[in-house]
């Protein structure tokens, strides 16, 4: 794996004037199809993480080892550059760099930190806190920051501060803490929760280096103007992982169901396509160059 070389070529899309959507993948071979379909940067998810590891929600149950296996796997198998979200870093600044160290080694081309409060806390209130979240301190943020940087040793890596600010707190607060995390010397800010030009506009007047933007539609499915306020990576949601669930499901239900297998083979991939996504002619041309 050539790591760098993948991470010069994220660099180059945060330093255009385009806006990028990545593929969503959560294994080697959802990888590979993504590679092979022309997508610039794949993107793993803490929360697809949870389901493909663990079959879990998104509750940071999921350990940094066993998101770090995960990537590594991902990262073998294909060329893609692959960005990941780190949350909160597993802990706190200390922790921060144990997962920026696990991570790079693991082959990312680009980590975003975040500054919510996870996991969460005890004595939180209802559901809607754990989908509204609580930020911690600017300082600690900056202090996480600091050290997802000191932590890297390829240059090359992107290191991205994350802030939920402009759901939980709003505008002049997300505008605080991107500014303060850009000082301290990220490559980039991600803006969870956005959902409106005006808060895009807002926060890109204020700060000079790319902004990366989570799955926002409506009004932020305008690719143009996000290109033209500087987001650079534009995440679309998780669709091919809840695909992947209601495929598999469908046909373990009519295979139970008593449905022949061979009625199946037209939702099924092909052998030909079987074979592009795991490589076999790679394999065949290995095994005759090297097992006689």
């Amino acid at each position: 794996m050539n790591l760098t070389q993948r991470r010069e070529r994220y660099r180059a899309l945060l330093a255009s004037n385009q806006c990028y959507h990545p593929a969503s993948v959560f294994d080697p071979i959802s990888a590979r199809i993504a590679q092979d379909l022309g997508f610039e940067v794949g993107m793993f998810a803490g929360s697809i993480a949870s389901g493909t590891v663990l079959g879990a929600p998104d509750l940071i149950v999921l350990t940094l080892t066993e998101f770090a296996q995960q990537i590594h796997r991902i990262c073998r198998a294909s060329d893609l550059s692959l960005m990941v979200d780190a949350d909160h870093g597993y802990g706190n600044a200390l922790n921060v760099m144990r997962t920026v160290e696990e991570l790079e080694t693991a082959g990312v081309s680009a980590l975003t930190i975040e500054d919510t409060v996870l996991p969460r806390s005890f004595g939180a209130a209802g559901e809607s806190e754990l989908i509204t979240g609580e930020l911690i301190t600017i300082e600690e943020g900056i202090g996480k920051m600091k050290a997802a940087l000191a932590a890297r040793q390829d240059p090359s890596l992107v290191i991205a501060g994350r802030t939920s600010a402009l759901a939980i707190s709003g505008v002049p607060e997300a505008i605080k803490r991107a500014k303060a995390y850009q000082e301290v010397g990220v490559d980039a800010v991600f803006l969870a929760g956005g959902r409106t030009k005006e808060e895009i506009q807002a926060v890109h007047a204020e700060v000079s280096i790319p902004l990366l933007l989570g799955g926002a539609g409506g009004e932020l499915s305008d690719k143009q103007f996000l290109a033209d306020n500087g987001v650079r990576i534009a995440l679309q949601g998780h669709l091919p992982f809840a695909a992947a669930i209601k495929a598999v499901h469908d046909t373990l239900k009519a295979l139970r169901e008593g449905t022949p297998p061979g009625d199946l083979t037209p939702q099924l991939a092909s052998p030909e396509f079987m074979a592009q996504v795991t490589r076999r002619n790679d394999y065949g041309r290995w095994t005759a160059d090297f097992l006689g």
